[in-house]
């Protein structure tokens, strides 16, 4: 390649005038013509230092005085990643079927838009089968893979584990928790684009097996104690910014805490993408997210959640929940077996969000229960899902210090009097539960705004009014509730919605959808054969009085929970029949 190609013919090219070309040995050489040399030099080593590169690590036959650069020729260790200034486009790859013993610790890094630094895994033999992914274990370490401060990083294909171990020698962090992979921003500045792929998050914690938690931590808000977490985003900075962030189709269980969680300061947490994941048996919530702004939760199947199988483990949390969120969309989602003597929804709406929409999920068996929605909420929906015996808990009992319920608006905002929720839409969805399970239904005083229409409501068993019971219990009292649409439900029998809640349906239907198999854990099973009860049945939704914003990607939907397109007048609950 010639020098014009590398660095500019405006550096290489020939000077006519004859006074500015003189061989290096003459006296009359040029200083402005050896000032453009130098310059395309150092143009060249600039392309040169940004090339990309690629380096291996194998903890068995690697070496850290290798150059790292080839199969033949790798790292030993994590420890001589975390010396190297990785660069836009270079691949850190982990041996595959082998356990690297450490942490990743990436700092100040990034890479671009089309040259992302890439950490992910290698076969060591081709010819042999395919190896397990690489693994981490961090036991001892406080994080698997930390990303502090970083931009267009991918991590794709990674195990990381770390049982226990304590605080190691090494770290001075005060805030004693461990995580499988921590992303967050400690300096001023716009961080974005974080992928995180197929990764394996699992057993994850801080103390070691044997560890008994106190038995109070449990009612503590979100616990006190030392625990690990799956992945965690953490941005306590207004003058940074963490956004466009990723994860898809990572695998997360068995950890002591929350399996996923973004933590943000006034919405400085934007653009998050959550899919595909598989969330299992975490101690606290499954996903939770603080102060973000614009989120799409698809696709993903949480399960266990609020896990107390290891005295490590928290032992309560909702299988996904909001707080201080806004324009949030989860939709096609499974929500399954929550546990916990309080909260533990499916998924729910906890204080100061607005514009969160819960659609097209599958609920079930989920100890809190299905629909909860708390004070300063605005402009919140739960539409065209199906609930399936969730709300089971009974205060009282095995420890519970709240009631489990299937429907609770409560105007909970924390030391703030209690406000709202506001305009709340609760519509076309299907919930069935069986008998033996005594169904809650609380709508605090303090709701103002409230929808609640074209559901199929098929419980077997009784129902009753309860109070809303967090910390700061409501207090019984004449309802101050406006602005209601409360119309167009179908029951299964008289008094499946109690008579003393304080909103009554003025327009209700009964009847019994037949189910294709009542009691079933699959979408499938709440078909409706009574097709004649529930074809056409359902009503147009419209803004609520008084409400200018309605719902912020709109009231009306094309599809019910199957992908089935709704033609006319929707069909009752979440299903459209054809």
């Amino acid at each position: 390649m010639g020098l014009d190609l590398l660095c500019g013919k405006q550096f290489c090219r020939r000077p006519t005038n004859k006074h500015f070309f003189t061989s290096v040995n003459t006296p009359g050489f040029s200083f402005l013509y050896m000032k453009r040399i130098l310059s395309a030099l150092a143009l060249i080593l600039t392309v040169l230092s940004v090339s990309a590169e690629r380096y291996y690590v194998n903890p068995v036959a690697g070496n850290d005085a290798n150059t790292g650069t080839g199969k033949t020729v790798p790292f030993q260790t994590l420890d001589k990643v975390n010396s190297l200034k990785l660069q836009a486009g270079d691949e850190v790859l982990l041996v595959m079927g082998h356990t690297h013993k450490g942490c990743l610790l990436l700092k100040n890094l990034s890479g671009s838009a089309d040259k992302p630094i890439v950490i992910a895994s290698y076969q060591e033999d081709e010819k042999t089968a395919k190896a397990a992914k690489p693994i981490i274990d961090a036991k001892g370490f406080l994080n698997g893979i930390l990303l502090e401060n970083c931009s267009f990083v991918t991590i794709d294909g990674i195990e990381i584990r770390a049982d226990g171990g304590g605080m190691h020698p090494g770290d001075k962090s005060s805030k004693m928790m461990r995580c499988g992979v921590l992303v967050q921003a400690t300096e001023p500045g716009e961080y974005s684009s974080i992928a995180l792929h197929e990764l394996t998050i699992r057993d994850v914690f801080f103390e070691e097996k044997g560890f008994k938690r106190g038995a109070d931590e449990v009612k503590t808000a979100n616990g006190k104690q030392n625990y690990g977490w799956g992945i965690r985003f953490i941005n306590a900075r207004e003058d940074a910014h963490l956004q466009d962030l990723m994860v898809t189709g990572c695998q997360i269980e068995n950890v002591a805490h929350t399996g996923l969680k973004f933590t943000g300061n006034n919405k400085n947490i934007r653009n998050i993408r959550v899919i595909d994941n598989t969330v299992m048996s975490t101690g606290g919530p499954g996903i939770q997210m603080s102060g973000v702004h614009q989120g799409h939760v698809k696709g993903n199947q949480v399960s266990y959640s609020g896990s107390n199988n290891d005295s490590r483990k928290w032992g309560r949390g909702s299988g996904l929940w909001t707080w201080g969120s806004s324009d949030i969309i989860i939709e096609h989602n499974t929500f399954k077996h929550a546990n916990g003597p309080g909260d533990s929804a499916g998924c729910h709406i906890d204080y100061n969000c607005n514009n969160v929409i819960v659609q097209y999920n599958l609920s079930a068996n989920n100890a809190g229960g299905f629909c909860e929605i708390l004070g300063n909420n605005f402009n919140c929906a739960y539409r065209y899902n199906v609930s399936i015996n969730d709300g089971h808990r009974v205060k009282g009992k095995d420890g519970a210090f709240q009631e489990g319920k299937i429907f609770w608006l409560s105007g909970y905002q924390g030391k703030k009097a209690r406000s709202g929720p506001f305009n709340s839409y609760f519509y076309n969805n299907t919930i069935y539960v069986k008998k033996g399970i005594v169904v809650k239904i609380a709508v605090d005083k303090a709701s103002a705004g409230v929808l609640i229409a074209n559901n199929i409501f098929y419980i077997e068993g009784e129902s009753k009014a309860v109070l809303g019971d967090q910390y700061n219990p409501e207090k019984a009292g004449e309802s101050k509730v406006h602005n209601i649409v409360f119309t167009n439900n179908l029951y299964l029998k008289k008094g499946n919605w109690p008579h003393d809640v304080l909103i009554q349906d003025d327009s209700p239907l009964y009847g019994n959808p037949a189910f294709a198999n009542a009691g079933g854990q699959q979408l499938k099973d709440y078909l409706p054969t009574n097709i004649k009860l529930v074809n056409n049945q359902s009503i147009h939704i419209t803004p609520l009085p008084n409400d200018s914003i309605g719902l912020f990607i709109g009231l009306k939907l094309e599809t019910d929970i199957l992908g089935n397109k709704i033609e006319g007048l929707p069909d009752l609950g979440a299903f459209e029949i054809k």
